[in-house]
This record gives C-alpha cells, structure tokens and sequence, in this order.
C-alpha cells in the first residue's frame, strides 16, 4: 500500500517544492485574507456592531484556498503511496475541512450548525456540484454516459444512511416520553447507529478499493459512450475534409517527413511515386472512416501505418503520466500547516456566526446549509465541474456523490462519537425540515442517475431545486430538539 504501482523519477528539492505550491492555483492569491480574518478578530472590540460579520466574510473568504491547497496536498501525497491507500487518503482528508469546522463547533456546543453544516454538504454535492457537472458537461455532449452500477450503489448506500437520519426524527415525534428519558434513548440509539454505519463505510471502502475497484474504472462494461451534438460532428468532419485535401498536395514517406523520390507519371498522367500512391490510400480509409461517423482526430496522419494511428487529445491527455511536484517531507509539512491554519480560521468563523445571523438577516440554517459548505467544498466544485467538461463524468460523480456518501457515512457518525467522548449531546436527531430535505434530494437524484446518462436539462433543474431550498433556508428559523 505504502509502494507507488509508478515510482516518483526524483525527490525534488525543497525550493522546487515550494515554487510547485506558489503555483498550485491561483485560489492562493485569497491566501491574503487570512491575515486579514485574524487582525479583524483581535483588533476590533466586542462592541464594534460590525465585527462578527466582517470576521465571518474574511474568514469564509480565507478557508476557500486553504481548501484547495489541502485537496492539492493530498493528491501529492497520494503520488508516493499505492493505489490502495491513495484511495483511502483522499477519501478520508476529502472532506477535511468540513470535518475540522464542525469539531469546532461542536466543542462550542453549536449542535444546530454541525447538524446543518453536514446536511448542507451532502445537498450542495448532491444538487448543486452534481447539477452544474451534468449541465456544463451537457452544453459539449448531447448525452454524457457514466458507471451506472457504481452510482446506483452510492444512491443504495445515501439512502440507507438517510434512513439512519430520519429515524430518531421518527422516534422524537412518535414516543410518548418525559425529556429526559427521550434525550438519554436518543442520544443511545444516534451512538449505536453511528457505529453501525462506520461498519458499513469500512465494508465500502474494501468493496470500491479492493474486490470491486473494476466496478469504479471508466471503461467498465455498463459505462455508456457519450453522443456528441450532430453540429459538432459536422463542423469536425468539415474540418477534417479540409485539412486531408491541403494535405493530398503534397508528397509523404510512410514517417511522414517529405520525401525526395521523384514523382513519376505513367502513361495516363497520375503518379506512380510510393509515396504519393500511400498518401492517397491512406486518404481514401481516412475519408471512408469519416463517412461512418469515426472521430477524426482518431485517423491516421498522411504516409501512416494504418494500423498505427495515434489517441486523440482526450485519450492522450489521460495517457500522461502524473509525477508528483513537490517532495514527501514537503507535502507532509503542507498538510499540517494547512491543517492548523483551516483550524484556526474556522474558530473564528464559528465564534463570529451568532452575532451574524442575531441581527436577523439570515439564518442559522441558512449559514449552515448554504454558506459553510460553499467554503468546504469550493475546489471540489471547481475540479468536478472542469472534468466533466472533459468527457470525465465518472470523476466528476467520485467528487459529488462520493462526497456526500463520505459525509453520511463517515464524518456524521465520527462527529456523534466525537460528542460522546467530549460529553456533549450530539445526535442523529436532525432538524426535521432538513431530513425530509435530505430524503426527497437523494431520492430525486437516485432518480436522475438511474439510467446512467445525463443531459443539460437534468443538471439545470438540480441547479434550480438547490436554488430552491436555499431560499427556503434564507426564512427557516430552524429548531433544536436537543441542546447542550
């Protein structure tokens, strides 16, 4: 697991390593704003009226880069282990960043927004990237085709742990108890369900990296191709036609340099040169090849073995092979200072957000459903929604609903066994708004997904359901069933 399957070439210097970072994004430009969240926290006074939204704008805007320079981190770690616990990595540090702001606000006791942050995140993968990939993806392709069976396992699994949400809710409004003896059953059942799905989260984890890791793969059998608009086919082919009638012109050898044989003319005027007589056969099956729809970029070039042509752009670019650009002790010390300086940073966004939403202009909901998972998940919605533009759905689902299941399956039952051991009452007994939410969300893209296409139309309108619920939330007061 620790043995990369491609060897990194060489350990690059420390100064190499740190230009590599310098230049991992321009996202790092925000990195300015964390000094400024920190200043804005110690120099204002409490009374200033000001002050807790303007810490909680900078400090939002600060962890937006510190998010992407952790993703980053982690794929650059992921280049010096195995593709085993590569996987697990970016499974496990995927969701950091949600992760470290609800730690904090749990050990603050704002159960309402660890609650809420989390059922955010799944939400704003689930419709909002998922949505913008199908739709920005569909504006190229007609019809984008991905794993159909591992997508309906990742619905199969949100469902379950949906379920696992929606029943204390159920139990909360059902039971004919006195207060304390519901929180103390409540809190019992959360703890013992948490348990159980960290169990299924493990036997997921070995089903997608180990026994099944095929089923995920995007040449997997039910993976459908992707249709591309008949104008662009069009408009290709006409370029194609163009470009192989200006090459015709001129005389190749079979390595496609030009040739110095002296062109020869029979006894009716057409030319006997071998290379020139190759040129036009090889023409001639490019031209064949066109009237049958094959993609041009797949032909073979002028003088070419047939047999031989090179990948296109897409299936070259996914040929390249990917070396790490900063060293192992670099990329280690990366992932604890970005750690830190997220942890930080979100205690002061979580210190600022009740004298944010006191003033009665938003939520809390709104601030844990909407806005803080924007600031987890901000290079995650970038990454998916540029590599499905790519013809890459099936990354693009890894991002979005990968991420929702590692949230249900494992952030919210670690934060419930986190608020066992630090004493507070952290269940699964969510906002009951937010878990039907949850439920008719996941059960609208299991809806979705279940043909194993996507056009622009389905993107767009998980947009506008997001849309939706995010204007709810802006007036939802939201409740606490139980409080610290």
């Amino acid at each position: 697991m620790t043995t990369p399957e491609k060897s990194v070439v060489k350990e690059l210097p420390v100064a190499e390593s740190l230009k590599a970072i310098a230049r991992a994004s321009p996202l790092n430009a925000m990195l300015v704003f964390i000094p400024v969240s920190w200043a804005l926290n110690w120099a204002l006074p409490a009374e200033n009226s000001n002050k807790d939204t303007l810490v909680f704008v900078f400090s939002f805007l600060a962890i937006i880069p510190l998010a992407k320079l952790l993703g980053y981190a982690t794929e650059e770690l992921a280049q010096h282990v195995g593709s085993t616990l590569a996987g697990l990595l970016n499974a496990t540090l995927g969701n950091a960043v949600e992760l470290i702001v609800a730690i904090i606000a749990l050990a603050k006791c704002q159960l309402r927004i660890v609650q809420s942050s989390l059922v955010g995140s799944i939400l704003s993968n689930l419709l909002l990237v998922l949505g913008m990939c199908f739709f920005a993806g569909g504006l190229k392709y007609s019809e984008q085709g991905f794993g159909a069976s591992a997508t309906q396992l990742n619905s199969s699994l949100l469902t379950i742990s949906v379920i696992a949400v929606l029943l204390p809710a159920a139990f909360h409004f059902t039971a004919q108890l006195d207060p304390n003896t519901e929180t103390r059953d409540i809190l019992a059942v959360s703890r013992g369900t948490s348990l159980i799905l960290l169990v299924i989260y493990i036997g997921y984890l070995l089903f997608q990296l180990w026994s099944h890791a095929k089923l995920f793969e995007d040449d997997y059998s039910d993976v459908q191709k992707s249709v591309e608009y008949d104008h662009t086919i069009k408009k290709r082919q006409k370029a194609s036609e163009q470009q192989l009638a200006e090459r015709a012109k001129r005389p190749f050898i079979p390595n496609g340099s030009l040739t110095d044989e002296p062109i020869r003319m029979d006894s009716i005027g057409n030319s006997t040169s071998r290379a020139n007589t190759n040129s036009s056969a090889v023409a001639r099956m490019i031209t064949a090849r066109a009237d049958q729809g094959e993609h041009p970029t797949t032909m073979p070039k002028d003088g070419a073995n047939p047999s031989h042509y090179p990948m296109d752009a897409e299936a070259a670019e996914k040929d390249v092979h990917e070396e790490a650009t900063i060293n192992r002790v670099v990329t280690v010390a990366l992932l604890v200072v970005v750690t830190v300086l997220v942890g930080v940073t979100a205690e002061w966004l979580v210190d600022s957000i009740d004298g944010l939403t006191d003033k009665g202009v938003i939520s809390k909901e709104f601030v844990g459903i909407i806005l803080l998972p924007i600031v987890g998940n901000a290079a995650e919605h970038v990454t998916a929604v540029t590599v499905s533009v790519k013809d890459k759905l099936n990354l693009s689902l890894s991002v979005a609903a990968g991420s929702s299941l590692q949230i249900a399956l494992f952030v919210i039952p670690v934060i419930v066994i986190l608020g066992w051991i630090m004493g507070k009452p952290m269940t699964l007994l969510f906002d009951p708004y937010e878990s039907i939410v949850l439920f008719f969300s996941v059960l609208v893209v299991n809806y979705v997904v279940q043909d194993g296409k996507s056009n622009w139309l389905e993107g767009f309108l998980l947009m506008l359901l997001y849309v939706i619920l995010a204007l709810t939330f802006w007036f939802y007061p939201g409740v606490d069933p139980i409080t610290c």
